[in-house]
């Protein structure tokens, strides 16, 4: 699905818009169980990013998430946004005199649900929105490419870009990812909690190899999770079963890993979202998406969320 620009009518200054653009990106939710590294979903939480090309230097603000307090992020270059942007400019063989982005962020941060994809996508569709004919010099196929050479995998940044569900894949060490709607029955349940992980930990936790049977299980019930969130939802518990990397990542997120075993107890297709902590229901009808939002713990922020199905998209311009 393309990221299609506002057609709106534009002033344009040496190359770039005149004004600002803004864009909003979704929250995402990637492995889904065995789909690692490989399946995501694009969720009802937003950032929104407006940014205007200056006479020169750069300024960042930041409100919500990221905002204020111990979790505040960067203010100069460094933000992932604003280094992305450059990315992108670089990128287009143009260099603007100076810019200026203003975030304000509803998804959380590491909490699994993608918030570093949903900035770098920010970024680059922004940058490209801000560059005249920036559409001819990013295509939307680049996007994808720049997006998962900045976050190191697609599993996140496709469906931030695409919305719906997606299924990524390295050809050759370009990224490619297809788009599925899910089946409208299902319903996303998110379970949050209040302290943050390490994406970078979690990873780390992983073995190199994994016995041939665990590979062959997980290959198996991957391409039955396409089939159950696509049309076939009483499938959601087996297709959720997982033997690559949750359990090894368990250390990290205690917590949530004694949540996801007593919630597939009573018969939930729970999965860790993402690298955690955050616990990724795909309930299979109402009744199941208000046991999993009742079985949040004290201080955990629980949500029934819809699908996101359109992805990164440009607001307002000019």
């Amino acid at each position: 699905m393309p990221i299609c620009p506002l057609r709106l009518r534009r002033r344009v200054t040496e190359g770039f818009i005149v004004g600002e653009v803004r864009v909003r990106v979704p929250a995402s939710s990637a492995n889904l169980g065995p789909g690692f590294d490989a399946l995501g979903l694009a969720l009802g939480i937003f950032d929104d990013v407006a940014g205007r090309i200056t006479d020169d230097g750069f300024t960042v603000e930041v409100n919500g998430e990221g905002g204020s307090g111990g979790r505040a992020v960067a203010r100069d270059e460094s933000h992932l946004v604003a280094r992305t942007m450059r990315t992108a400019f670089t990128a287009m063989d143009v260099e603007p005199p100076g810019f200026a982005i203003d975030c304000h962020n509803a998804i959380p941060h590491s909490r699994g649900l993608g918030s570093s994809a949903a900035a770098i996508v920010a970024g680059l569709v922004l940058a490209r929105a801000l560059v005249v004919d920036g559409a001819d010099r990013l295509d939307d196929g680049d996007l994808l490419r720049l997006a998962t050479e900045i976050e190191g995998h697609p599993d996140n940044v496709a469906p931030c870009l695409l919305g719906g569900l997606t299924i990524a894949w390295l050809d050759h060490g370009a990224a490619r990812a297809v788009r599925r709607d899910l089946d409208p029955t299902v319903l996303p349940v998110v379970l949050i909690p209040p302290f943050t992980a390490s994406t970078e930990l979690a990873r780390g936790l992983l073995p190199a190899t994994v016995p041939h049977a665990d590979a062959a299980f997980a290959a198996g019930r991957a391409a039955l999770l396409v089939a159950a969130l696509t049309g076939t939802p009483q499938a959601l518990f087996d297709a959720t079963e997982d033997r690559l990397h949750q359990a090894f990542r368990a250390p990290a997120m205690a917590d949530s890993w004694q949540l996801l075993l007593e919630l597939r107890a009573a018969g939930h297709p729970a999965v860790v979202s993402g690298a955690g902590p955050t616990i990724f229901v795909p309930a299979r009808d109402q009744v199941e998406a208000d046991a999993v939002l009742a079985a949040a713990p004290l201080g955990w922020r629980a949500e029934q969320l819809a699908v996101d199905a359109v992805g990164a998209r440009i607001v307002s311009a000019g």
